[in-house]
């Protein structure tokens, strides 16, 4: 079996960022021909090590105009009688924190009560920021860079239900994990989490 290198995606992200980058802000027709010629680069590496047909990658990694910044996944880690609150991910059958990605106009804390409710049925009411995780220093999560924002909860009401994106709510002691969803949630954040229910005092974690 072909052996491919870890690091090819983070090679790929910086030369399609710094294509974007360039052809966002070059004038002269020169640079703007280079710029192309590292995008289409850039297209060429996703492609060959993922797959895809080349138009499908193309379009997926351009769309976010102009500079290039990190995504924003905004999650809520919520306890009851020492269990941490997860959900089943419909597309891979993994289990991470309630959560997604935060849309623009979102106040941060806001955004991780409303994913609780939206995908555990529970409602929260936040207490903390337990960290800021570069989520691609752990696990790869396809052509996007991403921070994760993980707030501390606490459940105020409502029931577990699943929605369009889970098929299963459920509670979980820090010894009896289940499969993860490790783009979503992995473990070093989930032992962040827990050591925060711990010492409530705990400082919050940033990479």
């Amino acid at each position: 079996m072909t052996q491919y290198p870890r690091n090819w995606l983070d090679w790929a992200r910086q030369i399609q960022a710094i294509s974007q980058i360039g052809l966002t802000y070059a004038e002269i027709p020169y640079d703007r021909e280079r710029y192309e010629q590292l995008a289409a680069l850039a297209v060429e590496i996703f492609s060959h090590y993922t797959g895809e047909e080349s138009v499908v990658v193309a379009k997926a990694i351009t769309t976010q105009p102009g500079y290039v910044t990190p995504k924003v996944d905004v999650r809520g880690a919520c306890f009851r009688e020492g269990k941490l609150l997860m959900v089943r991910e419909r597309d891979d059958g993994g289990w991470c924190l309630p959560g997604g990605w935060a849309d623009v106009g979102d106040v941060p804390s806001e955004a991780a009560t409303r994913e609780v409710q939206e995908e555990a049925g529970y409602n929260a009411q936040v207490r903390k920021l337990i960290g800021v995780f570069d989520a691609n220093r752990s696990e790869p999560m396809a052509a996007n860079h991403a921070y994760k924002l993980v707030f501390l909860g606490e459940i105020t009401g409502g029931a577990g239900q699943p929605n369009h994106e889970t098929d299963g709510v459920a509670f979980f002691g820090p010894h009896e994990l289940p499969t993860l969803s490790r783009a979503r949630s992995d473990e070093r954040v989930l032992a962040e989490c827990f050591a925060h229910l711990v010492d409530p005092q705990r400082n919050t974690w940033f990479d």
